[in-house]
């Protein structure tokens, strides 16, 4: 199932007191980015994390689910009602998320 455009625009509308965020269209969801950065994706209407360390350490409850068939597993946030909790969320995540990898 693919995610719908109005639960990007909740979710951006969520993000929207984190400047520099933007996102990628990809196979009917979307690819997240904050500061150039992958963050997560809107899989399946569900926002969904890296699991990296900061993460993990704000959501240490979370529930790992499969973005797609054949991925990693990443973090389900729940708490998408809270701009507050995703901007410290993904602020924290930052430095821990890998660097865009250079394009060929």
């Amino acid at each position: 199932m693919a995610s719908s455009k109005e639960y990007l625009d909740f979710i951006l509308g969520q993000l929207s007191l984190l400047e520099d965020i933007s996102y990628r269209p990809m196979m009917g969801e979307y690819i997240l980015y904050y500061k150039s950065k992958i963050f997560g994706g809107i899989y399946d209407d569900r926002l969904l994390v890296k699991p990296v360390q900061s993460a993990i350490a704000l959501m240490p409850d979370g529930q790992y689910e499969l973005p797609y068939e054949g991925a990693k597993e990443m973090l389900m946030v729940e708490n998408v009602d809270s701009r507050e909790f995703l901007a410290e969320l993904i602020s924290a995540m930052y430095d821990d998320l890998p660097l865009p990898k250079k394009k060929k």
